[in-house]
């Protein structure tokens, strides 16, 4: 039974579609082109088209699609791109979904920890409810689409990603050219926990989930150790042996160079707890950043 994923050419479904091919495993993308194989199949969310030739009697599908978070300035025409790209996405595949006469086991979703707002310096897990903000909405939207496949009956997990480490891009990649040149700085007061983890683990973790029928629902992708942006500043820059800038970028011209985004991406606090993949026997390839930072790079 295949497994399908959306989003495949991003930076997570790049990494899953390996490590599953890895194992041996047949894996359908779905891609909004002509299809180029017998391993591709076509879908366009924005004219709810979905080729439900693969889907039926697929073992789970993984939808990653998404419009990137920090491609660019948030002007109001990419914030309606962001929540579009998502939301629309997710209806129109759980749709697609529900009306299977054979659909998959379980169906894992994206969504960020951004669902929980700006938390400050407090531990928080699954449990806690939603925060406020431009990011908490949209995620809630986004999960609240993903929940219909749960009311059908399929096993549905929504992964909580924090910052991956990669250096293939993602949030590290844009961090590493500043730093190699000795520029890298904390961001506003460098106290705001930032809630990490490494793309192997993700990995590891999302192949942990399609496998593990007891887990279900809103699932933390993070590392068990979150630090401050302080820390992460002096751990990335000992990694690639650089100094770092001692005084920090105040938030005000993060504010005014970045906008609403810099306030909602790189200010807010997220110390988060990977409870449920703790409890259900996920075990960390990388626990202490300075170790995750050096595997990466």
């Amino acid at each position: 039974m295949a497994i399908i994923v959306t989003g495949a050419s991003g930076l997570l479904g790049t990494a899953l579609v390996a490590a599953l091919r890895g194992e041996g495993r047949e894996v359908v993308r779905l891609v909004r082109r002509p299809p180029r194989g017998a391993d591709e199949a076509f879908w366009q969310p924005a004219e709810q088209v979905v080729d439900l030739a693969p889907l039926e009697g697929a073992e789970a599908v993984v939808h990653l699609a998404g419009a990137s978070i920090a491609d660019r300035r948030w002007t109001p025409a990419y914030k309606r791109e962001l929540v579009t790209s998502r939301v629309q996405g997710t209806r129109v595949l759980v749709d697609a979904l529900r009306g299977l006469s054979k659909p998959p086991e379980v169906f894992l979703s994206a969504s960020g920890v951004d669902f929980y707002g700006d938390t400050g310096d407090r531990v928080i897990d699954e449990s806690q409810a939603k925060g406020s903000g431009f990011l908490a909405d949209m995620c809630e939207q986004w999960e609240g689409e993903a929940e219909r496949a749960e009311e059908a009956g399929i096993r549905t997990v929504r992964s909580r990603t924090g910052l991956v480490l990669t250096r293939s891009g993602g949030a590290l990649g844009r961090m590493l050219p500043i730093f190699r040149i000795g520029l890298g700085a904390p961001l506003g007061s460098g106290k705001q926990y930032w809630s990490w983890i490494s793309v192997d683990d993700w990995v590891g973790a999302a192949l942990h989930v399609l496998k593990n029928r007891d887990i279900v629902g809103a699932v933390n992708f993070t590392s068990p150790t979150p630090v401050t942006n302080a820390e992460f500043t002096r751990t990335l820059g000992k990694a690639l042996r650089r100094g770092t800038m001692p005084i920090p970028v105040p938030a005000f011209a993060l504010a005014a160079g970045l906008g609403e985004m810099a306030r909602e991406t790189l200010l807010p606090g997220h110390r988060i707890k990977p409870a449920k993949l703790t409890a259900g026997g996920y075990r960390f390839a990388h626990t202490s950043l300075d170790e995750a930072l050096r595997a990466v790079l």
